[in-house]
């Protein structure tokens, strides 16, 4: 459900984000003084958290780009058509690489719809979630209902490990429902995913064979896009949580039907066993895609609170007690889905800039500086 979040791309200039739902040979080499101008090109004056910017994908909707734990590979999801598919799968690239017309490795199906992938401890093994067992075919994808903004969610969603060939070498989860948005602790030991097993949306985490479910989130509300601290001790992850009881109502319908409306979204942090959960931010509108800072002791997530249109979205610093708030990137459209190497010396994310005023969603990777 990280990737639903693409799905606001599509609509990022008429309303508001883990998601729906995109790399090709690197390009031809061009000289350092045109690579550099492409470089600083890419970063407003303000944004001084970026040493140099480089441009990935070049068409297409591509997101949650995921580092190997050697910091060597990125996995990430596409739906550029020019690739042979027809909604989210899975692509492989080094990090060193740019593809502009030739496609990328694909390591998922090629069958039903696939989001959130993300790499083992081994760097040789992914996880993503897939509806190919549901449906070869890539389900439809409803964007809004009685004039709400929505997200699809899909109960043929289970969560899988595969090679970086694509071959799937087990299935993690069997429940009814949906099972997605996989991550792993930097700890190497512990996956935790969104499930509506219990009957809503809740988060849970298990070995990475799948082994001792356990439920840690049990408040109604959509809870997903959980990441680990970089010690592997806590989870932050975003929520719509319902108050009033026409909230409520509206909240159970709309999941009664497999879908939600991700609009108004807080962001949420605990141990990772659940324990000591308390709201981190109080903004209003939609805060999400989080991810630890490389310290721990911040995080980087995306925003549309200072928007009087729904739009844009950009990224945002803020202390994990909720103080220091610090925008980081100034677009005018989009920017999310941040997420840094594990060295911390890099960050990945997606966004609208530098795609010629179309609707294109790009990979960017940034030299971090603090």
């Amino acid at each position: 459900m990280k990737t639903r979040i693409l799905n606001i791309v599509l609509i990022v200039f008429v309303c508001f984000s883990c998601k729906n739902n995109e790399k090709e040979n690197a390009r031809k080499p061009i000289s350092i003084s045109k690579k550099q101008e492409a470089k600083n090109s890419l970063i407003f004056p303000e944004e001084t958290h970026f040493k140099n910017l480089r441009q990935v994908t070049f068409g297409g909707d591509n997101a949650e780009a995921y580092w190997s734990f050697d910091d060597k590979q990125i996995v990430f999801q596409s739906n550029n058509a020019k690739w042979n598919v027809s909604c989210d799968q899975m692509f492989l690239m080094n990090v060193n690489d740019t593809f502009d017309s030739i496609a990328p490795p694909m390591i998922s199906t090629g069958k039903g719809r696939t989001t959130c992938s993300y790499f083992l401890p081994d760097n040789k093994h992914i996880i993503y979630a897939s509806t190919h067992l549901g449906d070869e075919k890539c389900p439809d994808t409803p964007l809004r209902k009685n004039g709400k903004y929505i997200w699809p969610v899909y109960d043929t969603f289970d969560i899988f490990v595969a090679d970086l060939q694509g071959n799937i070498v087990k299935q993690l989860t069997h429940e009814k429902g949906y099972d997605a948005e996989p991550t792993v602790s930097p700890k190497g030991d512990k996956i935790v995913f969104t499930s509506t097993r219990s009957g809503d949306l809740e988060l849970y985490t298990m070995n990475l064979d799948g082994s001792d479910v356990k439920q840690i989130t049990d408040e109604l509300g959509y809870d997903g896009g959980a990441f680990f601290s970089p010690d592997g001790t806590k989870i932050i992850f975003r929520s719509s949580r319902p108050k009033t009881e026409q909230e409520i109502k509206d909240y159970k319908d709309l999941l009664a039907e497999g879908l939600v409306e991700p609009t108004d979204m807080e962001l949420y942090i605990c141990n990772a066993d659940g324990s000591d959960l308390r709201q981190l931010t109080d903004l209003g509108n939609a805060n999400w895609s989080p991810f630890f800072h490389p310290s721990g002791k911040k995080i980087l997530f995306s925003s549309n609170f200072e928007a009087e249109r729904g739009f844009p979205f950009n990224l945002y610093l803020i202390d994990i007690d909720g103080k220091n708030l610090e925008r980081v990137t100034h677009s005018k459209t989009f920017d999310a889905f941040p997420v840094f190497s594990n060295d911390g010396k890099k960050l990945a994310f997606s966004s609208n800039r530098n795609n010629g005023g179309g609707r294109d969603t790009n990979l960017f990777i940034a030299e971090w500086q603090d």
